[in-house]
């Protein structure tokens, strides 16, 4: 198919099927050029007579009878997806599951989970939920997801799978190990709550591990700072913040995350078709951390709002960025609400970070590239340990001696003058 005449197609059902379902809206700016400006462009009205005729058409002389919804539906379904990998249709079963997905809570079985070597592998059964219960541990591999196999999905579209209305049956097939034999397991989703921050100490240093940004994530990252001030006191040398494996969330939460930490100056702008959308939002005075040095770190598989948090963190010079280039998603996606109860999830603009830098393909480049890898402690009880962990904790600890003396010389220039 030409390019013009698939510019044609996709402006003819942007505009159709929303007049199907009782609006009407103009096409929805995407940030991309048209693919020949030059080329003739239908008018609304003509699109709209194409788009009838055939609906028509397709209506009457298909060998099955088809219901108009689902037309339109797959209608938009097809136009969104044709944009970007991000951009979607929403029917209402999925927009009331995003829903509950950003307040932090859903339909599940309680797992976290990561992507490695192309198979869903779990990080953490949430305590409680339905796999810790069924004796899921961390370390199995998901192989397949109701009789489906996974290898190579990514991680948004294992956790869609993993998901469904409370009380329906999740039949997942587990690998225990790398070479490990496989069992099945049939698990009944429950409403899981998801903390998406967890927290411990490591010596003197706090370590804040957030999962995904919902609903619950500043009220966590705030009890965690408390528990760790609490715990350490005048100890508390730093900060690990760990955005490992974290696929993103609600926006809001992540400027949140970031204000937390800064003082002052821009966290984040973004940048549509048109320039004079463009919005810019900064931090308010108040540093949780009063300070205290921070280690961030990423991974390929943070994403979104992670890198939106370790984009502002390493401009503002906040935190030192530890890991490996992460997944380089900076689009923004605006969720519109339909007539029936669906929604549309497009790109409509992309993130900078503070210094202009685009996060969309490129992701974020860490201040100290550490790959990860597993260790063994050379003594009589080894044990396994995580390497960018190690570093991280290495550097909080190095920035707290080598600020010690600063501080000192400081005060006593003070006391001079």
């Amino acid at each position: 198919m030409s390019r013009t005449r698939t510019a044609f197609v996709a402006s003819l059902l942007l505009l159709a099927p929303l007049q199907v379902l009782g609006q009407t809206a103009e096409p929805v700016a995407t940030g991309q050029a048209e693919a020949n400006p030059a080329a003739h462009e239908m008018s609304k009205d003509e699109a709209l007579s194409l788009f009838n005729s055939a609906f028509a058409q397709f209506r009457s002389t298909f060998v099955d009878q088809v219901d108009a919804d689902k037309l339109v539906e797959a209608a938009i379904g097809g136009l969104l997806t044709s944009l970007d990998p991000h951009s979607k249709y929403l029917n209402p079963d999925k927009y009331a599951e995003n829903k509950a997905q950003n307040s932090g809570e859903f339909g599940g079985v309680g797992v976290e989970m990561a992507v490695e070597n192309g198979l869903v592998k779990v990080l953490n059964p949430i305590e409680d939920s339905p796999a810790f219960r069924a004796g899921v541990l961390p370390g199995d591999f998901f192989t397949h997801i109701n009789g489906e196999l996974v290898r190579g999905v990514t991680l948004v579209e294992a956790m869609e799978r993993m998901r469904g209305s409370i009380g329906t049956p999740l039949r997942l097939t587990v690998q225990r190990g790398s070479g490990g034999q496989s069992f099945d397991l049939t698990l009944m989703r429950e409403l899981v709550k998801s903390p998406s921050v967890r927290w411990r100490i490591e010596g003197t240093v706090g370590y804040v591990k957030i999962s995904g940004f919902t609903q619950q994530t500043q009220p966590g990252l705030e009890k965690a700072v408390a528990g760790i001030d609490a715990e350490l006191g005048p100890r508390l040398t730093g900060y690990v913040l760990d955005l490992r494996d974290n696929p993103g969330g609600l926006v809001k939460q992540a400027i949140s995350v970031c204000d937390s930490f800064l003082d002052q100056g821009e966290i984040v702008s973004t940048r549509g078709r048109d320039p004079d959308s463009a919005r810019h939002y900064f931090a308010t005075p108040g540093d949780l951390a009063h300070g205290k040095s921070i280690v961030l770190i990423v991974n390929g598989r943070s994403a979104s709002a992670s890198e939106i948090v370790a984009g502002a963190l390493q401009d503002q010079r906040r935190a030192v960025v530890l890991g490996t280039q992460t997944f380089g998603k900076g689009s923004v996606q605006t969720i519109t609400p339909l007539s029936n109860r669906g929604a549309t999830r497009m790109t409509t603009a992309r993130y900078y970070t503070p210094t202009g830098r685009s996060i969309q393909a490129l992701g974020i480049n860490p201040d100290v590239v550490v790959e990860q890898a597993r260790v063994t402690l050379a003594n009589d009880h080894a044990q396994e340990g995580d390497y960018q962990l190690t570093r991280a904790l290495d550097i909080i600890r190095g920035a707290a001696l080598f600020t010690a003396p600063v501080a000192a010389s400081a005060q006593q220039a003070e006391l001079v003058q």
